[in-house]
C-alpha cells in the first residue's frame, strides 16, 4: 500500500507521456505538412488562373504590327527583283517588276490563296511557291500551277510625303476582281 501512496504523490508533470500521444503528434505533423503543401499548390494555381484570366481581358494591340509602314525609297528596290526582307516582320513581298507591260513596284501578300500557307520566293526559278500544296505564282503574283484558285493579293502602296514607299496592309486588292488596275495598289516607276 505504501507504493500506491507514492504513485499518487508523484506530480503529473514528471510522468512520461503515453505512447499514443507521440504517435498523434507525428501524424499531425505529417498530415499537416501535406495539407499545407496542398493548400499552397491550390493557392498558386488559383493565382495563376486569375492572372491569366485578367490578361485575357486586355487586347493585344500593343503586340501587333502597324498596318501602315514605310519601307524605303523606290531606288532601294532593283528592277526585276523581289525584296524578301519584309516577309517575316510584315508578311509582304515587295516586287519591282512588270504587270501588263507597265513597270511597277507593288506589295504582294505572302499568304497563298489556296489554304493560307506562307509562300516562298525561289530566286533560281523566279517564282513564288507554296510549300504546302505546290501552288506556283509568277513574279507578278499571278498563279500558274497547283490548286491555288487565284493570284496572290496586293496591299495598298504609295509614296509618302518624304518620297518613301509606304504600305497600307488594311487595304487589299484582288486581281480576279479587276482591282489590280487601281493606282493605290502599285507605284509606277
Amino acid at each position: 500500500m505504501a507504493q500506491q501512496d507514492t504513485d499518487k504523490a508523484t506530480p503529473a508533470s514528471t510522468k512520461e507521456p503515453a505512447a499514443g500521444t507521440n504517435r498523434r503528434g507525428v501524424l499531425r505533423a505529417v498530415f499537416g505538412t501535406f495539407l499545407g503543401w496542398g493548400f499552397a499548390a491550390l493557392g498558386a494555381t488559383t493565382g495563376l488562373w486569375a492572372a491569366a484570366s485578367t490578361r485575357f481581358m486586355f487586347p493585344n494591340a500593343i503586340l501587333q504590327r502597324p498596318d501602315r509602314f514605310k519601307i524605303g525609297y523606290p531606288s532601294d528596290f532593283p528592277r526585276d527583283q523581289v525584296a524578301t526582307g519584309l516577309k517575316e516582320k510584315f508578311g509582304v513581298w515587295v516586287v519591282h517588276g512588270k504587270y501588263q507591260g507597265s513597270e511597277q513596284i507593288f506589295a504582294l501578300r505572302t499568304v497563298c490563296t489556296h489554304l493560307g500557307c506562307i509562300t516562298l520566293w525561289q530566286e533560281n526559278e523566279r517564282k513564288f511557291k507554296c510549300p504546302c500544296h505546290g501552288s506556283g505564282f509568277y513574279i507578278d503574283g499571278v498563279n500558274f500551277e497547283g490548286p491555288a484558285p487565284r493570284p496572290l493579293e496586293r496591299f495598298a502602296i504609295g509614296l509618302a510625303d518624304d518620297g518613301q514607299l509606304e504600305i497600307d496592309k488594311s487595304k487589299i486588292f484582288r486581281e480576279e476582281l479587276g482591282q489590280w488596275d487601281d493606282p493605290e495598289c502599285f507605284v509606277v516607276v
